[in-house]
């Protein structure tokens, strides 16, 4: 969600701002415990912040092998919120105007991602000539579609074939039906398969909808069909809205391949993304809807490191995070180091 220029806030009365930050500083209900705060520096597994949705040990044997789907991600106010805002999910100057103006950093995040992967190499013209390999996405909580359908139509570098799954019934209506105004984004692949395709379907579920008759079977657990590997499997702006990140995390994981990332933007859980993201852009200048973010479900991108830390198919050395800032009348800009205090992109590699 959006960030605001300090000049911006300043213009707000006195009063206004003191009741703002007043409310913001207030802790959340406590989660695990009632503990006296420490500092971010003192926080540790046995003492942390009563807000403080702690992922690396919520779930402590959490890996992608222990997730199935008799544990689904789903939220019912979540989709029924979500289902709400579907008819105004392609209108560039409606609630998801945010999300149109950050599609460009996506693209750019994930292509740092692989740039770096390959030390620093990027497609030439003469590259692009060549064969382009099939490069497989799976989009998790993918929405109207808006990234889906950006990544089938990149084609410089590879052969995109993109998924898009989201447990939401009218968004993933309104996604296919935009698909349809373009059928080249729908079109066959040379070698088989579509170049996207969306599933109205928890992430637990999906192994119930594809199947990869190129991959190896890849086990889930016990009594649950094998679970499809991708390239690239993508979670923008959606663990803030997953009341139980760690599990959520190892099954998108899971359904990564060696070697493939697992890329996504989130919020940071701060004073001033709560000033942003909850006082001002839904209260003050409804921006977004009322209840489109709930703070205490926003992610630190140390506590997203610290589960990276935990998983043995993860290296730290892989580890990706880039902070953006929403700057009124420009748009969406990296900012290092931005990203405790607001939306950030992440990315983290599968050893191969």
């Amino acid at each position: 969600m959006a960030s605001t220029t300090p000049s911006r806030l300043l213009q707000l009365p006195a009063a206004v701002r003191r009741a703002a930050f007043s409310q913001c500083l207030t802790p959340a209900p406590a989660l695990f415990s009632t503990r006296t705060i420490p500092t971010p520096h003192q926080t540790t597994a046995a003492t942390f912040p009563p807000h403080q949705r702690h992922y690396a040990t919520t779930t402590e044997s959490s890996t992608s092998s222990d997730s199935s789907a008799s544990s689904s991600s789903v939220n019912a106010t979540e989709v029924s919120h979500f289902n709400a805002l579907a008819s105004s999910w392609w209108d560039p100057h409606g609630s998801s105007r945010l999300l149109h103006l950050m599609n460009p950093l996506r693209h750019d995040f994930i292509n740092r991602c692989l740039t770096q992967q390959q030390g620093g190499s990027s497609i030439s013209e003469h590259d692009s000539a060549q064969k382009k390999p099939r490069r497989r996405y799976l989009d998790v909580g993918c929405g109207g579609g808006i990234f889906a359908e950006s990544a089938a139509r990149k084609s410089i570098d590879c052969e995109p074939e993109v998924i898009g799954v989201d447990p939401t019934p009218e968004v993933i209506a309104v996604a296919r039906r935009h698909a349809r105004e373009d059928p080249s984004v729908l079109s066959e692949l040379k070698e088989g398969g579509k170049r996207l395709q969306y599933i109205n379907s928890a992430v637990e579920n999906l192994g119930d909808h594809v199947q990869f008759p190129d991959q190896t079977s890849t086990p889930g657990s016990a009594g649950t069909p094998s679970r499809p590997q991708f390239d690239i499997v993508t979670l923008f702006e959606v663990i803030e809205h997953i009341q139980h990140p760690s599990p959520f995390l190892s099954t998108c994981l899971s359904h990564v391949k060696p070697g493939g990332w697992l890329i996504g933007s989130t919020i940071a859980r701060h004073p001033v993304s709560w000033f942003t993201t909850k006082f001002m852009a839904e209260d003050i200048l409804r921006m977004v809807p009322r209840g489109t973010h709930d703070w205490n479900q926003y992610i630190q991108p140390w506590e997203l490191k610290e589960w990276v830390g935990r998983q043995p198919e993860l290296s730290m050395g892989d580890w990706q995070v880039q902070g953006v800032v929403y700057v009124p009348g420009v748009g969406w800009k990296e900012v290092d180091g931005s990203e405790g205090v607001g939306n950030y992109f992440f990315g983290m590699r599968k050893r191969e």
